[in-house]
């Protein structure tokens, strides 16, 4: 059983990301610039935020956080949003979801330019992906396909079953690992919580990408030996084994599905780290004019 570690491989990106902004700094070229919307203060929004704020300053991007109390109307947040689509200093932004309930997260994402949208979720970015078109790709799915490739994990002829049919995991990923690729080329099963036979396919699996947001769904007699697991799911659980009085849990029950793996995602540390590096090269990306 080999760990599949994305806390070792996004530090190994960001010092590759580093010293390409090294790179172009020296060559008195544009620094990459990217910003993030946070609306309201979830706690859980705020972490990852930060987050994202310090990966930036490591990597020597410029970066600019935008706040708004959770009262901001909708019409004011789609101007900022128009502002930024304008702002040809600002090679990505994203909104961190999720929005306040009187906010349409929809029309938010549709009013991003889609040549900005470093997150990979409007319309136009998900029409090129399914069509195997260059584009953003989703930072949780584009960081899964690096862990995959560095790992070398075989995936040609592979049956890979997704749980979970989000547009920002599930359905990305199914998408990506029957692309005519490498990593992909498997012949890939979504399933989801109307999926009546679940077990019977979970069981058939080479590869397992599990994104259901269901702590510890996934156990070990639903899986076969050899098995790769790719673990999406982070739930926070009170614990009093933990000094914060709290742990994480994933979508798989570790400790009984390892031992049957061949190649397992932790959590904490597996595809978490891999998120924020994805957005970062998504921003590279963007400033190098490499997608559109």
């Amino acid at each position: 059983m080999k760990i599949l570690d994305g806390k070792q491989t996004s530090a190994a990106l960001k010092e590759e990301i580093k010293a390409e902004v090294l790179k172009i700094k020296s060559a008195g070229g544009k620094i990459p610039h990217l910003a993030v919307i946070l609306v309201g203060h979830d706690g859980g929004s705020e972490t990852y935020v930060a987050s994202k704020v310090k990966a930036c300053e490591y990597v020597g991007f410029k970066s600019s956080l935008i706040r708004y109390e959770d009262n901001v109307s909708e019409s004011e947040l789609l101007a900022k949003i128009e502002e930024l689509n304008s702002d040809d200093d600002l090679d990505g932004f994203i909104v961190q979801l999720p929005l306040p309930k009187h906010i349409d997260e929809q029309k938010v994402i549709e009013a991003i330019d889609y040549r900005k949208d470093v997150d990979g979720f409007h319309p136009i970015n998900a029409g090129r992906l399914m069509l195997g078109l260059p584009a953003f790709v989703p930072a949780t799915p584009m960081g899964i396909m690096t862990l995959l490739e560095r790992y070398q994990v075989p995936t040609d002829g592979k049956h890979c079953v997704v749980i979970g049919r989000s547009h920002i995991v599930g359905r990305p990923m199914s998408v990506l690992m029957s692309n005519k690729a490498n990593p992909g080329n498997a012949t890939v099963t979504l399933c989801h919580s109307h999926t009546p036979n679940l077990k019977e396919i979970t069981l058939q699996a080479d590869i397992i990408i599990a994104a259901l947001g269901k702590p510890e769904f996934l156990k070990g007699d639903m899986v076969k030996d050899g098995v790769t697991i790719i673990d999406v799911g982070v739930t926070r659980l009170p614990s009093d084994k933990t000094k914060s009085g709290w742990k994480l849990y994933g979508d798989v029950a570790f400790d009984e599905v390892s031992p049957k793996a061949s190649y397992i995602t932790p959590v904490p540390g597996g595809v978490g780290p891999m998120t924020i590096v994805s957005l970062l090269q998504n921003t590279l990306l963007s400033a190098k004019n490499e997608i559109y």
